[in-house]
């Protein structure tokens, strides 16, 4: 089994038996985004972090995102989305189906340590644990994912059959996004403890074998260019309310009414510009799109008053930092000295124990305490 909680992100030249014997310099050097990785005995003696009626359970709660997927010989696909109530599940001996549950890591906190061993990454990157379980011969065809993923063998066995996909055309009137001519270069069986690790657009296929299996897959935060930009401009916007207006003194009558006036072209890219033109209000808005909670995220009412101790942050709380700015939850505070170093410590290793809370100034013990009167840290549980 994996620890309960690792104290501080692995160091980036210590070699690793999760990846392998590599370090995580030597990984992301070598592997990431670049080529596959095959690890066997990654988590050695690794058991489900969660049992199967555990798993099933969380499928049905309203804040989580689960989807079930059927195949059946002759009659293809089917997709549904959760929650789901018992009575949706086919029975556990019946072959070809599976049931995808996302976001784990927000509500066990077994699920939440595991990821905290891929930490020699940017937490802006990481996104999240799903958990796949498959009855014999489940799964959800040969796909590509636009992102990286960490594939973990919890259960059972699966066969992944890989490749390189030139030709990343998809079935025609299929609810998921199965490739129409995969074609595998390697395959594995991957057991409990392996870990299989593949860049973006790497073609995969993973069918359950000799029964139910369980896998968990670790993936990452890809933003898409327009939509990110579109949210910083929009946090920018509502920040800096600029009510001038446009004018036109100079607009001669014309005979195109339908043509929008230069003058108004040369307004609208002038007002990008303004809002463009501000690097660290940009840097903010970036800090708190990154560390936006999740949909259907809300935190829990502490339980007892504050007092200066040690503190964890809670499983659900994203929290990072730049050069001017400590942002958690959406939020920005403007951070410097001593409170800073603090702060940047509290998002690097998400705790901090007593005598740095207690050390700390004032203006700082009352911003963490505010969190933790938030539900986005908790006290004395280290």
């Amino acid at each position: 089994m994996i620890a309960t909680y690792l104290p501080f992100p692995p160091e980036s030249d210590q070699p690793l038996a999760l990846l392998g014997g590599l370090t995580p310099a030597q990984f992301m050097r070598d592997y990431w985004q670049k080529k596959p990785l095959l690890v066997r005995g990654a988590l050695p003696g690794f058991q489900p972090l969660l049992s199967r009626p555990r798993l099933f359970a969380l499928s049905g709660q309203d804040d989580v995102e689960s989807r079930l997927i059927v195949q059946k010989p002759g009659q293809g696909w089917t997709l549904k989305h959760g929650p789901f109530a018992k009575s949706a599940f086919p029975a556990f001996k019946q072959p070809h189906w599976t049931l995808l549950v996302q976001g784990v890591d927000l509500h066990d906190d077994g699920a939440h340590a595991l990821m905290q061993q891929f930490r020699f990454l940017p937490d802006a990157r990481l996104d999240d644990l799903m958990i796949s379980w498959a009855s014999e011969g489940g799964g959800v065809g040969p796909h590509f994912d636009s992102y990286d993923v960490f594939l973990i063998q919890a259960q059972g066995k699966r066969h992944w059959r890989i490749g390189r996909q030139d030709d990343l055309s998809l079935e025609d009137d299929v609810p998921l996004k199965i490739l129409s001519h995969f074609k595998a270069e390697e395959d594995y069986v991957c057991e409990p403890g392996d870990l299989l690790y593949l860049p973006p657009k790497y073609a995969h296929d993973g069918v359950a074998i000799e029964g139910e299996c369980m896998t968990y897959s670790v993936g990452f935060r890809v933003p898409q260019r327009g939509g990110l930009a579109g949210e910083i401009a929009q946090r920018l916007a509502d920040d800096h309310e600029d009510e001038t207006l446009y004018e036109d003194p100079d607009q001669p009558a014309t005979r195109q009414p339908g043509r929008i006036p230069a003058g108004l072209q040369a307004f609208t890219a002038d007002a990008l510009r303004r809002l463009l033109e501000q690097p660290e209000d940009m840097a903010r808005a970036l800090g708190e799109v990154m560390t936006e909670p999740k949909p259907k995220v809300w935190f829990d009412e502490p339980e007892g008053d504050w007092e200066p101790d040690a503190v964890r942050l809670d499983r659900r709380t994203r929290m990072m930092y730049d050069e001017r700015h400590v942002f958690i939850n959406g939020e920005a505070y403007r951070a410097g000295g001593e409170d800073a170093e603090l702060m940047r410590r509290l998002a690097n290793e998400r705790r901090l124990d007593a005598a740095a809370v207690r050390d700390a100034s004032e203006d700082a013990q009352a911003l963490l305490g505010e969190w933790f009167v938030a539900g986005w840290l908790h006290a004395r549980e280290i």
